[in-house]
């Protein structure tokens, strides 16, 4: 898969979060499948904080600071603007030439070198993690996932 199909891949992925998270009511965000577990609200928040801190942070060697936190965005509105704009910063992030951005080195803060794709991959792989998290939690509030 060339550079452009992985960030083609990745916006079908997103599609597919959107589309839940346009199933629920703001008052259903703090639904939690049990005590101890993440709300809808604070994985959404998760899933654009990761991305955050794996593209701008760690893969600069540094530490994820400033992470979003989930009181702040109250309503199903507030989640997909910030998923929205910490997309929109990665789009920039990565501008015209995809295929070269991808293709550097980053060291990451753990010592670790990778190539930028191996990071996207990540980032990617982690939002699909969570957003079956997300489709199972609808299933248990009786709410029909989106297809995928």
């Amino acid at each position: 898969m060339d550079s452009q199909d992985l960030f083609k891949h990745w916006s079908e992925v997103r599609k597919g979060l959107c589309q839940a998270l346009d199933k629920l009511a703001d008052a259903q965000l703090d639904f939690k499948p049990r005590q101890g577990l993440w709300s809808l609200r604070e994985t959404v928040v998760h899933i654009a904080g990761t991305e955050d801190g794996w593209l701008r942070y760690y893969t600069a060697n540094k530490w994820h600071e400033n992470a979003p936190q989930a009181n702040e965005y109250p309503t199903i509105a507030s989640l997909k603007t910030l998923m929205d704009e910490t997309h929109k910063i990665t789009e920039k992030q990565f501008g015209d030439d995809i295929d070269k951005k991808v293709k550097e080195t980053c060291k990451l803060p753990w010592g670790s070198e990778i190539p930028m794709e191996l990071a996207v991959w990540h980032v990617i792989e982690h939002e699909i993690h969570h957003r079956g998290e997300i489709y199972l939690m609808l299933g248990l509030m009786g709410i029909e996932a989106p297809d995928v």
